[in-house]
């Protein structure tokens, strides 16, 4: 029996957001971080990329970087204008020094002066030199300015600090089997209303073609009042299932994916963030069960939360 006719009397889900023609897309609809896999074209670079968007969301590390670069090569820049106008209009220096010395001195001039410091040693004489300094200490202002506030929105954009696990898993549920993903809270924050949403995403064929075909998988607690703990989200695969008569094959032989979306309350940001993730039918393992993250602890004072076993899971046998 085609995968169609097991599915063909579900309602499809068309506020997904996603297009229907298969033929038209690559990959999957959803990275595991959550972004989008979709690479933009037809417009110029500068116009098609929010900067503020890319130094926000980068790596710290490729931030911090990118600061100390720009502050590095914009120094060494001026620098090499401040030498070309002569050393000898830079009142500090010594003219009898050597070519890499007297470049050094230009260089630290050019720090003092973009960094608005002005420790004194060295001072700007004649118009050039004097005009580029000004230009130089107003540069170094509104730099800062930028800097200041890019570390600002780092730091104080709202972010949805949850893990999920590598793995879907098909378990043993009630009397079936149940599709099981699992997340958890994995920083000192208090998230609180937290709402998960669930799709397949599946291309099949239709009337000769490939169409992409989406369906809202119901959930049995698709909202709980406080996130504290993992959170094992389970769709029942019974009867109103589009995985309902799916075996082990048909997950090893069709296209398909998992699209999560969770929405919760952050105190700290007294505001609502949002995780996404996504698994391809081949992170599905059919057969599988997560092991317990949490438990108590000796004293019996405390909830213990093991992260580390976020994608920890035993194999088991269906009845």
């Amino acid at each position: 029996m085609s995968l169609l006719r097991k599915i063909n009397n579900l309602q499809t889900d068309k506020n997904s957001g996603f297009g229907t023609n298969a033929g038209s897309y690559g990959g999957r609809f959803v990275n595991k971080n959550g972004t989008p896999n979709i690479e933009k074209r037809g417009m110029n670079l500068l116009r098609r990329i929010s900067w503020y968007h890319t130094m926000i969301d980068m790596p710290n590390w490729k931030f911090m970087l990118i600061l100390f670069s720009f502050y590095i090569i914009i120094n060494f820049i001026f620098a090499v204008v401040y030498y070309a106008i002569g050393i000898e209009h830079l009142d500090g220096i010594s003219p009898s020094g050597s070519l890499l010395t007297q470049f050094g001195q230009a260089y630290f001039f050019s720090a003092q002066t973009f960094t608005t410091v002005g420790y004194g040693h060295i001072s700007p004489t004649g118009f050039l030199t004097s005009a580029l300094s000004a230009a130089e200490a107003l540069i170094g202002l509104l730099s800062f300015a930028i800097a200041t506030g890019l570390f600002f929105g780092r730091f104080s954009k709202p972010t949805a600090f949850l893990k999920f696990s590598h793995n879907a898993l098909i378990s043993p549920y009630g009397e079936g089997k149940g599709l099981m993903i699992r997340l958890v809270p994995f920083k000192n924050t208090n998230f609180t209303d937290a709402i998960a949403k669930v799709t397949l995403g599946m291309s099949v064929e239709e009337n000769g073609q490939r169409v992409n075909k989406f369906y809202s998988l119901n959930l049995e607690i698709d909202r709980i009042n406080a996130l504290s703990l993992s959170w094992t989200l389970v769709h029942p695969i019974d009867e109103n299932s589009p995985l309902y008569t799916f075996t082990e094959e048909d997950f090893k032989n069709t296209h398909g994916e998992i699209l999560v979306f969770i929405t919760t309350f952050d105190d700290m940001f007294s505001n609502t963030v949002a995780a996404r993730t996504s698994y391809t039918f081949s992170e599905i393992i059919y057969g599988a069960k997560f092991k317990i993250m949490y438990n108590r602890s000796k004293d019996g004072s405390k909830t213990i939360l093991h992260l580390d076993k976020l994608d920890q899971f035993d194999t088991t046998n269906f009845s």
